[in-house]
């Protein structure tokens, strides 16, 4: 692509043709501050933070919007300009609840965080009428408080554009404009899918998750209580952000060793039910090629796809797998195999997971979640939960030694790990169901056509006589593209693995909050997904059917994937719902 050549501060700055003023600072290594843009989800030049001199040009310009043009000279840093910006923060202030030493996100705040770089020191110099919103915790995954919402639109843009959800925007005009839903109704009385994406957006405290980390400590407290603990393959992979790591830090041995100082009776691993998971959906899909069942089969481990498609693709429901998620999986086999090993009563066990997803809340109180009689799992907490939850204790992270996980629930193979990028379900599948279709060892394990962050994959593979034809989607605009064609039956595949978040688990909406500078010029799926084929890799076991934990599973409880004990435990059911 031909480059530009332009002058950014006196500086020669070349960018390629098409970039706008913000891309080609960050290229010659200078900042222009931003609040309300989000690369390619929500380009709108609305907040004026990012607003440059242009030489010739009769008014300032915002540069997240603003396209370069040769030989175009540029100023990012005068007096003017930061007096502006400075002037912005105290405006968006003068109606912004200011309660930064509770709140969830101070010193993670991209607000004010700007403030302190601009030295904003008179947070009431506009003080005047300032409106006051009830906190909406109608959802089961979160809590909306617009009195800190600083009218971005970042969460609506990515709820609509990313997600085709669309449940969030602008109602109202001129100073009585707020973020809410239509009717201005709850959140939890919409079509939301509890993704989390929004929260992930959001520049201020506006927006976050329901918080149950006094409620794992005063399960740890109950000495009737055996408090077991599963995180997910994801959370290895960006826990350590947390605490200062860079982002792509493996932190599996500090996390174990984390959360057996907790208190946590077993430390054990949702990777143990990834491989069980991979059993009974791999089984399932053999049987429905084998007998004519209903194609093509799509994964059921996103609990945010799973709302998507009750609401919003209730007469394909049929296609959806009936295997629980591995967090589920987890909690029936915990409260059933391991419950009767033990001798432990079901209902004296307090099975608690770690994801990066949102959602996840919502699905433990699903229906049909209750092999032993009792919830699958009792708490779902975030990556960003856990954290808070080993500083609350006082747990220094970074001088931790690695652990290991408990047997034998913490057994796992690369296939499990792999589960948190999009494309790994469909991998850590077709490592299985290849070799049970062939009856033959796999020379290569690694299906590399599904890898990657591209929203929508597709592959064809040659097996035991037959092509068989997969796709994999991320991000629900991603997933309406294919539900689409299969509405329409234009759709050719056997297998379809759908992510509700972009990039899948390791972008979760329950994943420590990335600033938009990182956001707009990193790839963070990328970086977080390293981790896990890195994990694999290195692997000994890279297939599910290998784990001699699953094994043992099966020959002392379960008898096969699929018996009618398996499906009792480990498959669920769906419910069409209405969009709302």
């Amino acid at each position: 692509m031909e480059n530009v050549n332009i002058k950014i501060n006196g500086l020669n700055v070349s960018a390629p043709a098409g970039s706008t003023i913000l891309e080609a600072a960050r290229l010659a290594g200078i900042k222009i501050p931003t609040l309300c843009f989000l690369k390619d989800i929500n380009e709108i030049g609305a907040c004026r933070m990012c607003i440059v001199e242009v030489k010739g040009a009769r008014n300032l310009v915002a540069a997240c919007v603003h396209p370069i043009n040769e030989g175009m000279e540029v100023l990012t840093n005068t007096p003017q300009l930061i007096e502006s910006r400075k002037r912005t923060l105290e405006l968006i202030l003068s109606n912004h609840e200011k309660k930064c030493l509770s709140c969830v996100r101070s010193g993670k705040c991209e607000l004010q965080e700007l403030c302190q770089e601009l030295g904003v020191e008179d947070e009431d110099r506009f003080a005047g009428e300032s409106p006051h919103y009830e906190l909406d915790d109608s959802a089961p995954h979160m809590i909306r408080d617009n009195n800190k919402c600083i009218l971005c639109r970042r969460c609506s843009a990515v709820c609509e554009k990313v997600q085709a959800v669309g449940v969030i925007g602008p109602n109202n005009r001129g100073f009585e404009t707020f973020i809410g839903s239509a009717f201005d109704m709850g959140l939890g009385d919409t079509s939301c899918v509890s993704c989390g994406q929004c929260i992930a957006a959001c520049p201020t405290g506006a927006l976050y998750e329901k918080d149950f980390v006094d409620d794992v400590l005063a399960a740890i407290a109950d000495p009737t209580k055996h408090v077991v603990v599963q995180p997910a393959p994801s959370v290895r992979a960006a826990l350590g952000e947390e605490f200062g790591y860079p982002m792509g830090t493996d932190v599996e041995g500090k996390m174990a060793a984390a959360l057996r100082r907790i208190g946590f009776d077993k430390v054990f691993d949702t990777d143990f039910s990834a491989d069980l998971t991979i059993m009974e959906e791999a089984n399932e899909f053999l049987g429905r090629v084998q007998n004519g069942g209903v194609l093509p089969m799509m994964t059921s481990c996103s609990p945010g796809w799973i709302k998507y498609c009750e609401h919003y693709y209730p007469d394909l429901l049929d296609h959806l797998s009936s295997c629980k998620s591995p967090q589920q999986m987890f909690g029936a086999i915990t409260k059933t195999y391991y419950a009767e090993k033990m001798g432990i009563d079901p209902k004296d066990i307090v099975c608690v997971s770690v994801m990066p997803c949102t959602a996840k809340k919502f699905e433990i109180g699903r229906d049909d979640q209750n092999a032993a009689g009792v919830p699958d799992v009792d708490i779902s907490i975030t990556t960003r939960e856990l954290a808070r939850l080993i500083r609350k204790v006082g747990i220094d992270f970074r001088v931790l030694p690695d652990e290991g996980f408990d047997d034998p629930l913490g057994e796992s193979t690369g296939a499990a790990v792999i589960f948190g990028a999009t494309g790994g379900v469909m991998e850590a599948a077709l490592r299985t169901a290849v070799e049970k279709l062939t009856g033959e060892e796999l020379a290569n394990v690694e299906f590399t056509d599904v890898r990657g962050t591209e929203g929508i994959k597709e592959a064809v593979y040659h097996v035991a006589g037959m092509d068989v034809k997969v796709a994999v989607a991320s991000g629900l605009s991603n997933a309406k593209v294919l539900m689409d064609k299969i509405r329409a039956g234009e759709a050719d595949y056997h297998f379809i693995e759908i992510m509700c978040c972009p990039g899948g688990c390791v972008n979760g909406g329950g994943q420590p909050q990335v600033h938009a500078d990182v956001r707009n010029f990193e790839d963070v799926r990328a970086i977080r997904a390293k981790v896990l084929y890195d994990n694999d890799s290195a692997k000994t076991l890279r297939k599910s059917h290998d784990n001699p934990s699953i094994k043992k599973v099966y020959e002392e409880y379960l008898g096969e994937p699929g018996s009618e004990k398996a499906h009792h435990i480990l498959h669920t059911s769906y419910v069409k719902r209405s969009i709302n």
